[in-house]
């Protein structure tokens, strides 16, 4: 029988969970939620769904067996919660929640109602990523990692920014996608992290530019970058550079898909080729062509389907869920360091 799915949150990430769940056998969407459901129209695939503006109500109501959250950071925590205590496992979006005892607040709930908890770090299930992650662990120790993702966003895209922003800054909010990566490289301890910021613009309450720098145990470093907004810049938007004793590895999407726009959610995602070169010249650069690599939305399907397998085969999601908390610590760290002008110890 078909897991009974809420989707609360129809937004950009949303609306692309909720189509993902229609294309999934194992799923039936029976709910969609978010506060202005009554100006919405649904896609066909979702119109036999019944409509909530309240998630208390459509939870109460439907009992269903899967909360798919894709709403705003700050309600994440709250509503993961009282998902699982309803009985329900959880997708929630990244980051996991609006503050670190807050996260360790959702996982400890995951464990006590042995609820499954996937959270959305879309990366984790992109097949150009777990390579690029793969040859990064054979470049030996320590690693440095240079990595960011800036948006020119205008329009839509800028106003859908401004309202993330009224949660988190890009730092945080896009930050705990690329930690979490540099943390599958290493596996080393994160100890310390020092960060700088920005604000270009007086339209948000935070810094809407700002850059970290986190240093782990074993001797590896690593910088992000991230800025939202009209004002940004086109040139070097996308970097993601692994460098090691035994040489480097990058994706090099910006010089092979010159039509991806930095405002392009698949920009996000998007690789199109991993470089990967060897120090010791045993072997010449091999470029590995990834350029038939899944969309933003076959991404969220994939995530879907990971969320039932665990679901069906009760696999153990400890790591995954530490791994959140972990990636979120990281980058509030840096929020926090950029307040403080100070370096913040782990």
């Amino acid at each position: 029988m078909a897991k009974r799915v809420l989707v609360v949150g129809l937004g950009n990430m949303g609306m692309s969970h909720a189509l993902a769940y229609t294309r999934i056998p194992g799923f039936e969407v029976v709910g969609v939620c978010e506060r202005r459901i009554a100006d919405r129209k649904m896609p066909p695939a979702l119109q036999k769904a019944e409509k909530f503006a309240d998630f208390h109500d459509a939870l109460a109501r439907l009992k269903p067996d899967v909360v798919s959250i894709n709403t705003l950071p700050d309600t994440h925590a709250a509503f993961a919660i009282k998902a699982m205590e309803s009985g329900a496992h959880v997708f929630v979006e990244k980051p996991l929640a609006d503050n670190v005892a807050n996260a360790e607040k959702v996982v400890a709930t995951a464990k006590r109602t042995k609820r499954k908890l996937v959270v959305g770090y879309i990366l984790r299930q992109h097949p150009s990523w777990i390579k690029f992650i793969e040859i990064a662990r054979q470049l030996g120790t320590p690693l440095v990692f240079r990595m960011n993702l800036n948006q020119q966003s205008n329009g839509e895209t800028w106003s859908w920014h401004k309202r993330l922003m009224n949660s988190f800054p890009p730092i945080v909010d896009c930050g705990v996608h690329y930690v979490d990566v540099m943390c599958q490289m290493t596996k080393a301890k994160p100890v310390k992290v020092h960060a700088i910021g920005a604000k270009l613009t007086d339209e948000v309450p935070v810094n809407n530019y700002g850059m970290l720098q986190v240093a782990f145990d074993d001797g590896s470093v690593g910088w992000y970058e991230a800025g939202w907004g009209p004002m940004m810049s086109e040139t070097a938007f996308f970097v993601k550079d692994v460098v090691g004793p035994r040489g480097s590895v990058s994706i090099t999407m910006a010089e092979t898909a010159g039509s991806v726009k930095s405002d392009d959610i698949n920009a996000h995602t998007k690789t199109n080729q991993i470089l990967w070169h060897h120090a010791d010249m045993s072997k010449p650069d091999e470029r590995i062509d990834m350029s038939d690599e899944p969309d933003h939305d076959a991404l969220c399907e994939r995530e879907q389907r990971y969320l039932l397998k665990a679901i069906d085969e009760d696999i153990d999601l400890t790591d995954h869920m530490e791994d959140a908390v972990k990636s979120l610590k990281i980058v509030i760290a840096a929020d926090r360091s950029i307040q403080t002008g100070q370096v913040v110890a782990l």
